[in-house]
């Protein structure tokens, strides 16, 4: 399985950036899906998912800010960050399961940079 992150960037406090994650060798309607967040000298953090039968679940902090997707025709899966804060700044990752719907989020992408200003 190869997950791609992209859409990273600088954004300004309030504004809003668009991840997309492209996913080779399975079919992302089957999987569950997660987006990660790393900063530095913390561990990764698992701040969004989007499990097979489309139920969603978020971490506190980006509730009402943040939305998972995903387009079954591109398997492709998005992360629609809006109302960016700067503790938002981080490495984002894209992330699904070697057991599909079960067990941890355990496959990993390479992530992409979001850093936010204030």
């Amino acid at each position: 399985v190869q997950l791609q992150a992209s859409g990273g960037g600088l954004a300004q406090a309030g504004g809003s950036l668009r991840l997309s994650c492209t996913v080779s060798d399975v079919i992302v309607s089957v999987y569950d899906m997660g987006w990660y967040r790393q900063v530095p000298g913390q561990q990764r953090e698992l701040i969004a998912s989007l499990n097979v039968r489309g139920n969603t679940n978020y971490k506190d902090s980006v509730k009402g800010r943040f939305t998972i997707s995903r387009d079954n025709t591109k398997n492709t899966v998005y992360l629609q960050m809006n109302s960016l804060k700067p503790e938002d700044t981080g490495v984002y990752y894209c992330s699904t399961k070697k057991l599909r719907i079960n067990g941890p989020f355990d496959i990993w992408g390479r992530g992409t940079l979001v850093t936010v200003s204030s």
